[in-house]
């Protein structure tokens, strides 16, 4: 069985972010209320990311992550382009911001990016330029922030960057969006997670955002029902009837019986088949699996969830190192073998974490036990990686340099587990529900398997997993896991990080056997029934089968074609001894070495001709007595296609009448003097053998010291190799990084083209002159319309505007210009051209985007026709006064506020008022308030609304000089545009 180990990323926040240990989140933790896609890119994404965000709607109910490969010393022009692409707000995150639907967020230059309760964290990179993957980090906090509800997308990109955090996302049951190669400029990223199998869509980017938003409807819909609502809708008799459907095709299709997982997360990832499919329920999902059978083994490859990284929940290892294994190893002897069992390792980095852990303690503690790593998982895809040991250089991020350059073999694809790893571990097929358990265990490492099971056949594991440890050895399992309900079987050592001590059982283990461990009742679906008082002939036929093996078959070890041993069967202490020095697995190195040559030569001929080796006898010494040893060596078969070597060593055991008959034989006849002749020159045969082997065995030891130094100079050849490498993928980072910015910079050009294009039309489509001069007053550019007042050319660009002839009379704007720099104020002037134009100036800084001060911009409007038309708004004004002046009454003009607009001469020599004291101001105002009549002011207020006209209103007045007039006044609206009042005052002598 696969377990699941979602990715995360510690956030760079204030607080670190607690990590669930599946995708099953923590129920404290809410998710956002809708769905976040994380996108990541490198070289050739800026393309990828304006046709994304150009074919997707902006009310999508979505919220963008996107993390490009950027420079680090280099601002960034992303935001600024992509909002040209859409209506959504385009935003730098910041340090702790909250996402919110419709917005897209990109990752700052030289930062690195986490998600944790819906927020962003941002922080500088520790590691290296050449060795950051933000793409991984930013997808793996994701992945574990969101769960199930997390999209990924990868776009154009070179290199490997987002590969494990598309496999997080993956794992957790989220929806990972892959760009097809042939469509992406730099196809390297997409493939890489094509290759991994972590893409649930590959697709053209154009057709992202279809797809994208079917995903998002369903996420939606999961989002917004309670645990306790989805759950109810899944348990539901028609979906758990369609659902146990597609199990019962899957079981019949891989053998593999899923019925007792948690139906939520079979249901889940059911369901992400489903949309991956583009078909409508579980039930056109059922048909389409039983029509097409290469979908059994997608789905089955699914629900397996194979995600997993090296040294997952750090704190976890740090107790396991310091607290657990110095317990473990504490008191054992120097030839102990010290046995551990990692069960769904997935694809091995748990299990070489554990490894390369167990290492480095030996190491510290300068102890050297035999070590046996059994590694086992359901999947045998992940097995063959595991067995491979061969990891993308993602997994940098998880490792520390030192054990990266310890453990591992940098090769140009990646790193390699090295040999002393390698063969501390043995990898297998093994179902950990219905396969049997390895024995006499001192640690079990079973992280995050049984948060899948139904609590049923949790009980059944719980209990197999004791009954495969030693008394006191320990259980390690994942954060979210207990055994709460089995106190009699463990005892916990750490409640945080789940480490659990065995105790001795207290019934025998002979009465485990006969247990209900799934195992030993050959479950196949749901818990047979039980007859009281019998067992079932499955049980019986195990049984007999273990005890005829275990009373009659020999002792026998199974080996790979090198002869290092895989599995021990029987007690082949007798046979086999731990070699001295460094720890092995050969056979031929722990044989007896009476039988090493024999059994070398046996295994020689099996590997490299299939031939058989079938109880060839060879004397050995045992116990101080000549013993006779039939060995035999066969050609086997492996699950994966792998030749394996079964090797089985049985003693002849004298029997008393064999005994007899050779002490009855008269020793002095010629039959026996010619067998202790035979004997005598077998025995000196057997001595010039011996000496043949240790000259043979001298001449092996000198090549192996010519062999060593030559690795000597191989380490140093690859230590140079690997710095290459590194400053390799240094220079790759910086291109990757070079492209992003070449592309932000060919998008910037084009659009500031654009715009030259359009001032360029704006300039020669304004009426007036423009130049514009810097800050030395030099021309930077000009329109045409220019040329009427300076003479200028094409040419002249970049010359002082004081060079250039002006047609200007008089006026020098050089200096106002100067002014204007000076005090960074506008100015105005209105000159004249010796045409006879006249032209308005306006003076102007010009100021950058920066709001700095860097030159001049002046414009010229042709203010011809204005001058000219109030020259003759003058001459015909000042003919109207003459006209008023020449009228003997006085005369008022007054606007639509009552105001004086102007007065006729007869008007101030009447009331003896200079014209100062009248223009301007309010009739009412006039000669002391006398023209404050309030009926009449009535009168007047109605004639510019109404027409209205005023006909003999009479009043009395006094001049200054105090002399009493009667007046008869008529007022009347003037004809013309503008709203004004002619009053005139006719003085009514005495008779």
């Amino acid at each position: 069985m696969s377990k699941d180990k979602t990715d995360s990323a510690p956030s760079p926040g204030p607080t670190e972010v607690d990590q669930p240990a599946a995708p099953e989140r923590p129920e404290h933790i809410e998710r956002a209320r809708f769905p976040i896609v994380g996108i990541g890119a490198s070289a050739g994404g800026l393309e990828a990311f304006e046709e994304f965000f150009h074919h997707l709607p902006n009310d999508c109910g979505l919220a963008f992550v996107l993390v490009p490969h950027l420079d680090p010393g280099h601002a960034s022009l992303l935001t600024e382009i992509l909002q040209r692409s859409t209506s959504m707000p385009v935003v730098e995150a910041e340090n702790g911001v909250a996402v919110g639907a419709n917005s897209v967020y990109i990752i700052p230059p030289n930062r690195q990016m986490a998600i944790a309760h819906g927020q962003l964290w941002v922080a500088v990179p520790e590691v290296p330029r050449g060795q950051r993957m933000p793409i991984d980090a930013f997808l793996r906090s994701l992945a574990d922030d969101q769960g199930d509800q997390a999209v990924g997308v990868i776009l154009s990109g070179t290199g490997s960057d987002g590969t494990l955090g598309m496999r997080a996302i993956h794992g957790a049951g989220g929806i990972t969006l892959v760009q097809e190669p042939s469509s992406a400029k730099f196809p390297g990223m997409p493939a890489s997670v094509i290759h991994a199998a972590y893409a649930t869509h590959v697709l053209p980017v154009v057709d992202m955002p279809k797809v994208l938003l079917a995903a998002a409807r369903q996420l939606t819909n999961n989002i917004h029902q309670s645990p306790e609502a989805n759950a109810a809708s899944e348990a539901n008799a028609a979906n758990a009837g369609a659902i146990d459907a597609v199990l019962a095709l899957l079981h019949a299709s891989t053998g593999h019986d899923f019925s007792h997982y948690k139906k939520g997360t079979i249901g889940r990832r059911i369901a992400r088949r489903v949309l991956q499919h583009r078909l409508r329920s579980i039930d056109d999902y059922r048909t389409y699996l039983a029509a097409h059978p290469e979908e059994g083994r997608a789905l089955f490859t699914d629900l397996l969830i194979n995600v997993t990284r090296f040294f997952r929940d750090p704190e976890a290892f740090k107790i396991l190192k310091q607290e657990i294994l110095p317990q473990l190893f504490a008191d054992k002897p120097a030839d102990y073998v010290f046995r551990i069992w990692v069960a769904g390792c997935s694809s091995g980095e748990e299990a070489y974490s554990v490894a390369i852990l167990v290492r480095e303690l030996m190491n510290e503690t300068r102890k050297a036990f035999k070590i046996q790593i059994y590694s086992t998982d359901l999947d045998e895809e992940s097995i063959a990686k595991a067995r491979a040991g061969f990891y993308p250089p993602n997994i940098a991020a998880d490792l520390t340099p030192d054990q990266l350059h310890t453990y591992f073999l940098h090769e140009d694809a990646g790193y390699r587990v090295r040999k002393e790893i390698r063969e501390m571990l043995v990898f297998a097929v093994q179902n950990l529900i219905k396969d049997p358990p390895f024995r006499q265990l001192d640690l079990i490492c079973c992280r995050n398997v049984m948060i899948y099971l139904e609590p049923e056949l949790q009980n059944q594991l719980i209990r197999s997993l004791h009954y495969a440890l030693r008394a006191n050895g320990v259980l390690f399992l994942g954060p979210a896991e207990s055994i709460r309900t089995h106190p009699e079987l463990f005892t916990p050592l750490n409640g945080k990080w789940k480490f659990y001590r065995a105790i001795a059982a207290s019934r025998p283990k002979r009465a485990m056997l006969l247990g209900d461990l799934s195992w030993q009742t050959g479950n196949s679906g749901r818990a047979a029934k039980r007859v009281a008082g019998k067992l079932e002939p499955t049980n019986l036929a195990e049984l007999t089968r273990r005890a005829l093996l275990q009373s009659f078959a020999p002792a026998s070890v199974v080996t790979d074609t090198a002869g290092n041993i895989v599995f021990v069967h029987g007690d082949t202490a007798r046979f086999l001894r731990p070699a001295p020095g460094q720890a092995t697995l050969s056979v031929v190195d722990m044989a007896l070495e009476s039988l090493r040559a024999e059994l070398d030569a046996a295994l020689h001929r099996a590997a490299e001709d299939g031939t058989t080796t079938c109880g060839r006898q060879v004397s050995a010494k045992i116990d101080g007595e000549i013993r006779n040893i039939r060995l035999s060596v066969r050609p086997l078969a492996g699950a994966d296609g792998h030749q394996l070597l079964l090797v089985s060593f049985q003693e002849d055991t004298p029997t008393p009448t064999r005994q007899a008959s050779t002490a009855a034989v008269d020793r002095s006849s010629a039959e026996m003097r010619r067998i202790e002749e035979l004997e005598s020159q077998l025995a000196r045969t057997w001595e010039a053998l011996q000496s043949t082997i240790e000259r043979q065995q001298l001449a092996n030891e000198e090549l192996m010291s010519s062999n060593e130094e030559l690795q000597s100079t191989n380490e140093e050849l690859q230590s140079t190799v690997e710095e290459l490498e590194t400053s390799k993928e240094e220079l790759q980072s910086i291109n990757e990084e070079l492209v992003t910015v070449n592309g932000e910079l060919q998008a910037n050009s084009d659009h500031l083209t654009k715009t030259q294009n359009d001032l360029k039309n704006l300039l020669d489509n304004i009426s007036g002159g423009i130049i514009f001069l810097d800050q030395q007053l030099c021309i930077r550019r000009f329109t045409s319309e220019a040329g009427e007042l300076y003479r200028l050319q094409a040419g002249d660009v970049g010359r002082p505007l004081a060079d250039i002839k002006s047609t200007i009379e008089t006026h020098e704007l050089l200096i106002d210009a100067q002014a204007v720099l000076d005090s960074e104020r506008p100015g105005e002037q209105e000159v004249r051209t010796s045409a006879g134009k006249s032209y308005q100036v306006r003076l102007k800084p010009y100021r950058t985007l920066n709001d700095d001060i860097d030159g001049v911009v002046m414009t010229f409007a042709d203010i011809t026709a204005r001058v000219d038309a109030n020259a003759r708004v003058r001459t015909a004004q000042l003919f109207s006064e003459s006209i008023v002046d020449t009228v003997r009454e006085p005369l008022l003009v007054l606007d639509g506020e009552l105001q004086v607009i102007a007065a006729s001469r007869a008007f101030y020599q009447r009331f003896e008022v200079a014209k100062e004291e009248s223009i301007g101001r309010q009739l009412s105002d006039l000669a002391d308030w006398q023209w404050d009549l309030p009926a009449f002011r009535e009168q007047l207020l109605n004639i510019l609304p109404r027409g209205a006209a005023i006909e003999g209103f009479a009043v009395e007045a006094n001049t200054h000089g105090g002399r009493r007039m009667k007046m008869l006044l008529n007022a009347r609206r003037l004809a013309g545009t503008q709203p004004l009042i002619l009053l005139t005052m006719e003085e009514v002598r005495s008779p």
